[in-house]
């Protein structure tokens, strides 16, 4: 089966997807679905793979669940594109800080 929401490109170097109205050019993100009504609308189009961060929050999970404190914060990409995701590098990310996308399973 396939994925009615394709967050990620097909191609060699995976990027993620948005869909671009052909009308207003305004991008939606994840992706129309192929099977969306609206799809004729839509073209998909890889977002900018680095974006800014908009707002961010420090988790500290419990001590006796041995997680180190991670960071969740919006990153702002071109198009404009907003995502929620985790922060992965500096232990406390700063607004405006530059981050890129990657595809990891785990989470």
């Amino acid at each position: 089966m396939s994925d009615p929401y394709p967050l990620w490109s097909t191609a060699p170097e995976p990027a993620l997807v948005a869909s671009r109205d052909r009308g207003t050019h305004e991008l939606v993100f994840p992706a129309v679905p192929q099977a969306s009504p609206l799809a004729a609308r839509h073209e998909t189009v890889q977002i900018e793979p680095i974006g800014e961060v908009y707002s961010f929050t420090v988790i500290h999970p419990s001590p006796k669940s041995g997680e180190a404190p991670y960071a969740l914060g919006y990153v702002d990409f071109p198009g404009p594109v907003r995502i929620f995701g985790r922060l992965c590098g500096k232990a406390r990310p700063a607004i405006g800080d530059r981050y890129g996308v990657r595809r990891d399973e785990k989470f």
